[in-house]
């Protein structure tokens, strides 16, 4: 089986590779001519665990490959995946559609038969019956399919989120469409992977319901952290009590600084506007947006205050920038807000992540300084943060943390640390929904 993947970015490289794993044929296409030569010579544009092996291998078994030759990507493809950006629209928060119905312009002009043109993108509801008014206006005698076929992948385990996943959805009206599409998710059916067979709108209402749902549960628990600070009571007991409740459920109940990312903000924000168009406003997740907002600008007060209200000629060592672990991805990172805020307030700020350091330099205030490690970060800090949770961030030694600190204050965001550790070894440590102890002299 041939197909093609529409834009190589984080979820068409991710997904192509994926395809070419299962001894499909994939060829990507990307408009950026710098980037097909990049991962022509082997180098991988993002950072995600394990995809520069999963390319390698699949490049070197001939089952994929990279162009920005449209036409030679489609040519005989079964399939044509669009894969493109859908950004917030300026202005309105609409997703921007562009780059998606572009992409089903050229892949009218481009193709020969038939075949399946399959959203990937995650777009709003109505967008598949664009592409099919794109598809007949452009090519009136073209036999095509048009499909949705949402991604659920999370940066940072994209790859076995793809392999194991918890759900396929398609959503299309054509069976041969579902044959074509049945035939080449086959590896996840042999693994009894659900396959769940829709309409186009409800199939593209899937993800964006999904994504608000989980950015539901993450603004509420840290709503709750907040309760919790304010009558002495545990966040993570909270959570775990209410996690094992299986109709509630355990993940995605971490209180921290809020979320961010490529997904949650901008398909929060499209689903709003998207409902209020058609009269049926989304207040819960109005309010979700709302909070969420306010809480990364808190977390940069909730630093001052743990500095003694002012961070004025401070030295405030950061770990972590990206907007979770095992990426470089800084879209609408918690750091974004925190960082210019506390360099604003009269800080120096001195910064480490493992991965996210070239990305956030653009993004950051010119002086902040960039740091070899987290050790090297904490030297000479009046307050310590902790914003991303590294895994590489869990283990710092306590002892070797204060010496190199100017002052033993650590303000830990993710709640990595356990409060008694730290205050045994004598810092003053505050953390997301928990009782604060004293610090040991």
């Amino acid at each position: 089986m041939r197909i093609a993947m529409i834009g190589s970015g984080y979820v068409g490289l991710v997904s192509g590779a994926c395809f070419s794993e299962f001894g499909t044929e994939v060829v990507c296409v990307d408009k950026d001519a710098a980037k097909i030569a990049a991962l022509q010579q082997g180098r991988i544009p993002i950072y995600e665990p394990d995809l520069d092996q999963l390319v390698a291998r699949n490049v070197a078994a001939g089952r994929l490959s990279f162009t920005t030759d449209i036409a030679a990507a489609v040519d005989g493809a079964e399939a044509v995946f669009i894969a493109v950006g859908t950004p917030s629209r300026r202005g309105d928060g609409h997703a921007d559609l562009t780059y998606v119905f572009q992409a089903a312009e050229e892949v009218a002009r481009a193709l020969k038969g038939y075949a399946v043109v399959v959203t990937k993108s995650t777009v709003p509801v109505g967008t598949g019956r664009k592409v099919q008014e794109i598809l007949r206006r452009v090519r009136p005698e073209l036999a095509a399919d048009v499909a949705s076929n949402p991604e659920f992948l999370r940066e940072g385990s994209a790859i076995g989120d793809f392999m194991r996943p918890d759900r396929v959805v398609i959503g299309t009206e054509s069976e041969r469409a579902r044959e074509v599409l049945r035939a080449l998710y086959r590896p996840l059916y042999l693994i009894e992977t659900p396959i769940i067979f829709t309409a186009l709108e409800t199939s593209e209402l899937i993800k964006y319901a999904a994504n608000a749902f989980l950015a539901t549960k993450i603004t509420f628990i840290n709503e709750i952290a907040d309760l919790c600070e304010k009558v002495g009571a545990n966040v993570h007991d909270v959570a775990r009590g209410i996690g094992l409740d299986g109709r509630i459920g355990r993940k995605f109940l971490h209180a921290g600084p809020g979320y961010g990312g490529s997904c949650f903000p901008k398909d929060t924000l499209a689903l709003v506007r998207t409902a209020q168009d058609y009269g049926a406003p989304t207040r819960i997740v109005e309010t979700v947006i709302a909070v969420n907002d306010a809480r990364k600008v808190a977390m940069a007060d909730r630093i001052v205050a743990a500095c003694g209200g002012s961070v004025e000629g401070r030295t405030i060592g950061v770990l972590g920038l990206t907007f979770k672990p095992n990426t470089d991805d800084m879209r609408d990172s918690p750091s974004l807000e925190i960082v210019p805020r506390l360099v604003a307030a009269g800080a120096t700020v001195r910064a480490f992540d493992p991965e996210g350091m070239a990305a956030a330099r653009p993004l950051l205030p010119q002086a902040v300084q960039y740091c070899k490690d987290a050790y090297d970060a904490a030297t000479g800090a009046d307050c310590l943060v902790l914003v991303t949770e590294w895994n590489e961030f869990r283990a710092l030694a306590p002892a070797r943390l204060k010496a190199a600190l100017r002052a033993p204050v650590i303000v830990d965001l993710r709640n990595v640390y356990d409060p008694a550790q730290m205050a045994a070894s004598g810092f003053r440590y505050s953390s997301i929904g928990r009782p604060e102890l004293p610090a040991a002299r």
